[in-house]
């Protein structure tokens, strides 16, 4: 009695338990399964990865091996691997792993935090605003679809029109373009959609908006390491991230964790921001530590990357933000806040613009 033939399909979902090391997504979803070749129950298959780190492809093809093998009639299993060096992300390392730059757009920079709370769309708003008054080109993206805050921060209720490419064509608001699911929804209007939908909507929102010629692409993540930063990392090319965070050690704890998603993918971190470092009272200039000190210079040592700022808990700043006027927008030199995001930006433009960057 002949054994039957064992398929792609079968193969497929076989590798679909596989997982990419330290997440839950396994390595099929993620677009690492090459090709797959079946000889009278044989089975070879190739996996493309972009890292430097050894014990990645070990894991996958210790996984791989044992799913394969338990496929009913499974003969010889041979699991290879096409990897590429992370530093070649952008070219042909980039396109191997299905990674994809966004045309126009010169780098791409991920505001990441661990958690929610602490201030991470406030810092993503105000730094797009201060690299625009770097005399760049700067577009931003709310990838935050849950919890859009864009809109608002920047006070518009604009709705975006199509081109008749049937791109977006994003919201500009003195010259900065934005796309936001604020910029879709009544105030009011809840976002309910399962991951793969949200995922979606976010290839749209990069791909599929007409963003031209930027220098420089702002992407407000939501918190956490879910389903739409994961997809995001994997598909397309960044420059780098910014992880933000609050002193306290509640707050870095998850900090950490948004640091190791990007380094599990390769994406470097540019540095920390440690939001509402402290409170100047307006009364008597005192610098009060609420949250605790510290903790992201600490943060930054840790992890061999630059504190770029400390951000003030400031009544402008959180007015700014209602108000839809960022802070940023004030003069540096009648805004502490204002002149440490100037800075920050300053910092980041070097950095992008470096020759190891």
């Amino acid at each position: 009695m002949s054994m039957s033939t064992i398929t792609q399909d079968q193969v497929r979902e076989a590798l679909k338990q596989v997982p990419y090391p330290g997440f839950n997504r396994d390595i099929v979803s993620f677009g690492m399964v090459k090709t797959i070749q079946i000889d009278d129950n044989d089975i070879k298959v190739l996996v493309s990865l972009q890292t430097r780190d050894a014990n990645v492809p070990k894991q996958i093809f210790q996984g791989a091996k044992t799913a394969l093998h338990n496929l009913p009639g499974a003969n010889q299993v041979d699991v290879n691997f096409d990897i590429k060096d992370p530093g070649e992300a952008g070219g042909a390392a980039a396109s191997a792993v299905g990674k994809a730059v966004i045309p126009g757009v010169k780098h791409v920079i991920a505001i990441a935090s661990g958690k929610g709370g602490v201030g991470k769309s406030t810092v993503a708003t105000n730094l797009a605003v201060a690299l625009q008054q770097q005399g760049v080109r700067v577009g931003l993206c709310d990838c935050d679809l849950y919890g859009p805050s864009v809109a608002h921060m920047f006070g518009s209720n604009e709705r975006p029109n199509a081109t008749e490419d049937n791109e977006i064509i994003p919201i500009e608001v003195d010259g900065l373009k934005m796309i936001s699911m604020g910029f879709l929804l009544e105030d009011r209007s809840p976002v309910i959609v399962r991951g793969p939908m949200a995922t979606r909507y976010i290839q749209q929102f990069l791909k599929q908006v007409a963003w031209g010629e930027l220098d420089y692409l702002i992407l407000d993540l939501p918190p956490g390491t879910g389903d739409i930063q994961l997809t995001i990392v994997q598909t397309t090319t960044l420059s780098g991230a910014v992880i933000v965070t609050t002193p306290q050690e509640v707050a870095l704890i998850d900090a950490r964790k948004g640091a190791a998603m990007f380094s599990k993918v390769n994406v470097p971190v540019l540095g920390v921001i440690e939001n509402m470092s402290y409170f100047l009272c307006p009364s008597d200039g005192v610098k009060y530590p609420i949250f605790g000190e510290g903790g992201g210079a600490r943060e930054a040592h840790s992890l061999e990357v630059p504190l770029l700022g400390q951000i003030p808990i400031d009544i402008a700043a959180r007015e700014g933000g209602d108000n839809g006027r960022p802070i940023a927008y004030t003069s540096p030199e009648n805004s502490e806040t204002s002149a440490t995001f100037a800075a920050i930006a300053k910092s980041l433009v070097a950095t992008c613009h470096s020759p190891t960057s």
